[in-house]
């Protein structure tokens, strides 16, 4: 039998996961010292409360998790001889698959029968939900492990995420965006434009004089790189932002008609890098 999990760095929350028969693994992040594990330590994400005290000046940090806690999370299926799919974030951006892979050799050790495959997401957060949910749409609709492995090998690179920033304080702390200025967020109004790359890394595209400028650069890149965007989920991603969102969703509705877009909450171990305010777009795209 199939097994399918995901984590809690691709939005994707305890309902979207039972729906689909999902496993979800929580990352963890940090404030003051205190370690919270999404849908572990608490039922219900208050996106707006989380955002609400960054915006107080609070910067979190966020920890991979151990080769112990993997095990944890795949032991009872690799003893049942299920085979397992993981769909994850980019492992471009964590060392924290470094443990898994770990308690994953330990395991195939262990239990030699069982099958464990991954699907990376080459992103994070809004871009990961996308495919998640594509890849469950699979699940559900009765296809197999190796067809969903070959669907992969194409499609994952066929969802583009651009998105902007709004303070860039987090995104510098972090490092985790290549070509960023540093001195950039001084600069007032200034918006920052950033990609998943197809290397699953986040990098720097430009910028946007104003947030009017920054939804209208997402807006074309839909235009310019969208692939039969009516037919597949039209995600925008925000860090408790959503008025932006929907004024964003407004503008691609007007430019390209009825679009099947979903508004998505940044979930708060990703949105510990991002900060609040931010919005960004995933689609179906002739390349990424």
């Amino acid at each position: 039998m199939l097994k399918i999990y995901t984590d809690t760095d691709t939005d994707i929350t305890p309902a979207i996961a039972e729906a689909y028969g999902y496993k979800l693994i929580s990352m963890p992040y940090s404030i003051d010292a205190k370690t919270t594990y999404p849908y572990v330590d608490f039922e219900t994400f208050d996106a707006h409360a989380f955002y609400d005290v960054l915006r107080g000046g609070v910067l979190p940090t966020t920890s991979a998790i151990s080769k112990d806690q993997y095990l944890n999370y795949f032991a009872d299926d690799f003893a049942a001889g299920n085979d397992i799919l993981y769909v994850h974030f980019s492992r471009a951006m964590t060392n924290t698959f470094d443990a898994m892979d770990q308690a994953v050799a330990q395991l195939k050790d262990q239990y030699p029968g069982t099958r464990f495959e991954e699907i990376d997401t080459k992103g994070i957060t809004t871009i990961s939900y996308n495919i998640v949910r594509e890849v469950g749409d699979l699940y559900k609709a009765g296809k197999t492990l190796d067809e969903i492995l070959e669907w992969a090998r194409t499609e994952v690179d066929k969802f583009a995420m651009y998105f902007f920033a709004d303070d860039l304080k987090f995104f510098r702390r972090s490092g985790r965006v290549s070509g960023l200025a540093a001195t950039m967020g001084t600069l007032i109004g200034i918006r920052p434009l950033i990609h998943m790359s197809q290397e699953g890394k986040m990098v720097s595209v430009g910028t946007a004089k104003g947030r009017v400028k920054a939804m209208e650069y997402l807006a074309d890149k839909v235009g310019e790189l969208g692939d039969e965007v009516q037919k597949h989920r039209v995600c925008i991603g925000h860090s408790d932002a959503l008025e932006i969102a929907k004024e964003l969703g407004r503008m691609l509705q007007e430019r390209y008609g009825e679009l099947p877009i979903e508004y998505v909450d940044v979930n708060p171990t990703a949105g510990s890098h991002c900060g609040p305010n931010g919005v960004g777009v995933c689609f179906h795209a002739k390349k990424r």
